[in-house]
């Protein structure tokens, strides 16, 4: 495990600022900073707020990351961080940060994509990612099915939301319901104690003549809401529990079908779900039941790897120094639409064979950082 390369990822796309070490695929730390009770009370994530609250939690986590990781910042030997898609100035919190600290440590710098990180974690739980991996990614920005020959270089997007994400619409059902924010984690906890077949949701794109793969939660986020705003008018009590099981089967219904579609069109013997929303208990149970039966290995990682966390990040930095991966330069810049197309960006020093000249940086900075 010695020779496998030591890096520190750093995750800030949204309200989580992340920090992981891997050692390879194996995980040292993963120091996490949540600014959720923050937003809460907003009913969603306010960018201004996140950046604020990355740029505040960001050192210690850092220094927690390292302590808990039992290294010292010297001994990295890669620095990557999310250079997008997400929240513009979150993300330049941490990109800005992850160049510091690689300028400062004179370390390799990788900017990668958080989608497919979020493909690349489930290494440090399951082993190397088999090749071709096919992706059912589901968060509150993104619903996605990927497949990726090789997560460093090729990742292909197979299908996506044409509305609304998964996760942004059981915050937004979560939020008709009176539930607070974040909506997961509650839909899923009520929706135990409730019968999914209470209430006929409808399915959207699931027609013969509609994508194959993609996904829209939309006319289903306005159904559910119409029929509670109905029971409201009609002063009839809102059967909450029944509402949240049924919202939710109709939502991992259209996630699970699908997914298991594309490994069969693909000839794909497994699927990796990851995202805020592989969190979600009946997803995980529906899919490893559509995937036995479809002879189908599914490999989901444990909920606290499934949200945005700096592990995923490291994951896959660790993966780029193993495959000799060309690292970013220090014209790197946040990408709030970076498509999952771009892994990761290695920038123009690679393209032309140069480096840059960091001669207007006093060396005797770097000294002062680390002892």
């Amino acid at each position: 495990m010695a020779d496998e390369p030591l890096v520190l990822g750093i995750e800030t796309s949204c309200d989580e600022t992340g920090v992981g070490i891997v050692r390879g695929t194996t995980l040292l730390a993963d120091a996490v900073a949540s600014s959720v009770d923050t937003h809460a009370r907003f009913g969603g994530v306010v960018p201004e707020i996140a950046s604020r609250a990355h740029l505040e939690a960001m050192v210690p986590t850092i220094e927690r990351a390292l302590k808990d990781a039992g290294v010292s910042a010297r001994d990295l030997e890669g620095i990557a961080v999310t250079a997008g898609p997400g929240l513009a100035g979150a993300l330049l919190v941490g990109v800005s940060a992850a160049k510091a600290y690689a300028y400062a440590l004179n370390k390799p710098l990788y900017g990668v994509n958080h989608l497919a990180s979020h493909i690349c974690v489930d290494q440090l739980e399951h082993g190397p990612l088999p090749e071709p991996t096919m992706a059912l990614l589901v968060s509150g920005g993104h619903s996605s099915l990927l497949l990726a020959p090789d997560i460093t270089s090729d990742v292909r997007p197979l299908g996506a939301t044409i509305d609304d994400a998964a996760g942004e619409a059981f915050d937004k059902i979560a939020r008709v319901l009176d539930l607070g924010f974040p909506g997961g984690p509650v839909i899923d906890r009520l929706a135990r104690e409730g019968d999914p077949e209470a209430i006929a949701f409808p399915r959207g794109l699931t027609g013969s003549r509609d994508p194959a793969y993609d996904f829209s939660f939309s006319g289903l986020k306005t159904s559910v809401a119409r029929w509670i705003e109905a029971k409201r008018a009609a002063g009839e009590e809102v059967p909450v529990r029944d509402v949240a099981a049924s919202f939710q089967e109709a939502v991992v219904d259209v996630l699970t079908r699908k997914a298991v579609r594309a490994c069969k069109d693909e000839g794909v013997d497994h699927l990796m779900i990851g995202g805020g929303v592989a969190a979600n208990s009946r997803l995980r149970a529906l899919a490893q039941e559509r995937c036995e039966r479809a002879g189908i290995r599914l490999r989901v990682p444990r909920p606290g790897l499934c949200t945005d966390n700096g592990a995923m990040v490291a994951a896959l930095g660790a993966e780029m120094v193993a495959r000799n991966r060309p690292a970013s330069d220090w014209e790197l810049s946040a990408d709030s639409s970076l498509p999952v197309t771009d892994p990761h960006v290695p920038g123009a020093q690679h393209d032309h064979g140069h480096t840059h000249d960091h001669d207007h940086v006093h060396e005797i900075s770097k000294d002062n950082l680390y002892s």
